[in-house]
């Protein structure tokens, strides 16, 4: 399964970031074979409409599952009509890292 996380950065030692449209970076995880890529969310300084060009870009990437600190309220019906689930995750200091790992926690 494909996995977007919300980032502040481009490091597994990132923070997830607490805002899924106007986060700097989404790392996608395949839970598969493990692969990972780093994209730049160009849409996070757009003035409006930046969740749903968010949501556009990492579907791109054939995600099932987008973890972030939240999501703005146009966003859930948007995901649900994917078929792509969301995940909150109110910490702010869990990394990228500790969701993987939870993750593959998950599949076991």
């Amino acid at each position: 399964m494909k996995v977007a996380i919300a980032s502040t950065g481009n490091t597994l030692e990132s923070k997830i970031d607490s805002s899924f449209g106007r986060c700097a970076w989404f790392i996608v995880i395949d839970t598969e074979d493990g692969g990972m890529e780093f994209i730049p969310n160009t849409n996070q300084d757009m003035e409006e409409h930046a969740g749903k060009a968010a949501v556009e870009l990492v579907a791109s990437r054939n995600v099932e599952m987008i973890v972030s600190g939240e999501f703005g309220a146009k966003i859930k019906p948007l995901l649900d009509s994917m078929h792509i689930q969301m995940v909150v995750i109110k910490d702010a200091e869990k990394k990228v890292s500790d969701i993987i790992a939870l993750l593959n926690n998950r599949r076991k």
